[in-house]
């Protein structure tokens, strides 16, 4: 948004846009229970999952996890952003969070490197390292795999890492498969995000605009009637009230 629109507005940033601040962005107390399961699992380690149609707030409601639990103390939280990555290129960013140079030709030695960076962080924190992957179906089964199997030692009584997966209905699809089942019998955290009420997206609306400075930049009427016609999307209302925006 121009300085403009936001004077003439008065608005602190646009509500509508992605890139809202994190502090603006809605928790619910069903969020804020799956947020307290994730922070309980950094203790023991393991994998929680985040899924969702496109438009229903996976990305947000990762972001504002990400933002919760790097409020522990000593934590480490990492995002892996390349989630489409062949293994090998996996191994390299993975390396590259942990601050390891890795090989991916020698993936014992990779392993290796990565387990006692993060006994060491286990050791000296008493948490497990969360890693943070988005668009988690784009993921191929190769490194689904891998990753399960370099998380976890001694016959998979200790884990040591925390994962969290956040993708479409797709990515639940492919854990009952049989090649990702072992994986799919793992998740330990759930959250699925389905389409809201014209209510709740009444809600989200009044929350961003006040959090945005202007709560009665659209009025009554016309945020009923968004939010009516919106489908139960995040997404979709969002665009709506950008449109109007822009007009």
């Amino acid at each position: 948004m121009s300085k403009h629109l936001g004077a003439l507005f008065g608005l602190k940033f646009n509500p509508f846009s992605i890139t809202i601040p994190v502090e603006a962005c809605l928790s619910t107390p069903r969020l804020e229970h799956f947020f307290w399961r994730v922070e309980n699992l950094t203790s023991e380690g393991g994998f929680a999952i985040v899924t969702g149609e496109p438009g229903m707030g996976k990305s947000i409601s990762l972001r504002l996890l990400s933002e919760q639990i790097q409020s522990i103390p000593d934590l480490s939280v990492s995002l892996l952003s390349r989630s489409q990555s062949s293994l090998s290129d996996f191994y390299r960013e993975i390396g590259e969070i942990f601050g390891a140079t890795l090989s991916p030709s020698n993936r014992w030695r990779a392993t290796k490197l990565l387990r006692e960076r993060w006994k060491a962080h286990i050791d000296q924190s008493l948490w497990r390292p969360v890693l943070i992957v988005d668009e988690a179906q784009e993921m191929k089964t190769e490194v689904l795999n891998e990753l399960r199997l370099l998380c976890s030692s001694k016959l998979d009584s200790q884990r040591l890492l925390t994962v969290v997966l956040g993708g479409d209905a797709r990515l639940l699809d492919r854990l009952r498969k049989a090649e990702l089942l072992s994986l799919g019998s793992r998740l330990r955290a759930r959250l699925v995000l389905g389409p809201a009420s014209p209510d709740e997206l009444l809600v989200l609306l009044n929350h961003v605009l006040t959090k945005a400075g202007n709560c009665q930049l659209i009025t009554a009427t016309v945020k009923n009637t968004l939010c009516q016609h919106s489908l139960g999307n995040p997404r979709i209302l969002m665009n709506h009230c950008q449109e109007l925006l822009d007009s």
